[in-house]
């Protein structure tokens, strides 16, 4: 499904180039669920953004489902995002001023999704994460753990191949986060691939191999997990 060749991120200033990452090669099966391991400023984050077209390598070549994402347009590349991967933040990334069910109908308006089929679509969601009665609250009025479900519920509605979180339980006390931790697992077994940036070993373990990043370098696949 991914095949990283050779990426490398890094900033010129002046005379001084500082690397973000190095010489990154990763291969990503469909249906993998994988976590992205590393101490602050190893480079996980930048990682998890050239996955989700939200930035670019530097150097290296990307092939996401076949196609060489380095060599894709901004347009085509936009395309991709909104049509294959669901992104779930450690802050939410709620609109305060949208309810709920706006909150998660968001991605369809982008895709032009008709409205009758937005209402069936919104409304799988909210009973698929027993949500309905908070259809019509706003994200203050919500937990942590109850904004991060609803951060859950959008990033999936449109069905994405790929499903990225960054420290998706971050803000969230343990059986919050457990309760996350669940849902991907259960999406994960209806075939979603997962890629997730934590700290915790703990939200690691539930991921089926870990990678690790050290100084933006790969420095060894999970040595816990056998392939």
């Amino acid at each position: 499904m991914i095949q990283l060749n050779n990426i490398y991120k890094y900033i010129d200033k002046r005379f001084q180039r500082t690397f973000i990452l190095k010489d990154i090669n990763l291969e990503i099966k469909e249906g993998e669920f994988i976590t992205i391991m590393g101490p602050s400023g190893a480079g996980k984050s930048t990682l998890l953004n050239i996955l989700g077209f939200l930035d670019d390598a530097s150097e290296g070549e990307y092939l996401f489902l076949g196609d060489p994402v380095h060599n894709l347009n901004e347009k085509r590349k936009s395309d991709y995002h909104k049509s294959h991967i669901g992104f779930v933040f450690q802050a939410y990334h709620l609109i305060d001023e949208l309810t709920v069910y706006e909150n998660i109908e968001m991605p369809l308006l982008y895709r032009k999704v008709k409205s009758k089929q937005r209402k069936a679509m919104v409304a799988e969601m909210l009973d698929r994460f027993n949500i309905v009665a908070k259809k019509d609250l706003f994200p203050p009025q919500l937990s942590g753990g109850q904004q991060q479900v609803v951060g859950v519920a959008r990033a999936i509605i449109g069905s994405p191949k790929l499903l990225l979180a960054d420290e998706p339980t971050g803000n969230l006390h343990s059986e919050q986060s457990e309760q996350i931790m669940e849902m991907f697992t259960k999406l994960n077994e209806e075939g979603v691939t997962i890629v997730q940036v934590t700290h915790s070993e703990k939200m690691a373990a539930y991921s089926k191999r870990i990678i690790r990043l050290k100084d933006g370098a790969l420095v060894e696949k999970d040595p816990y997990h056998a392939e």
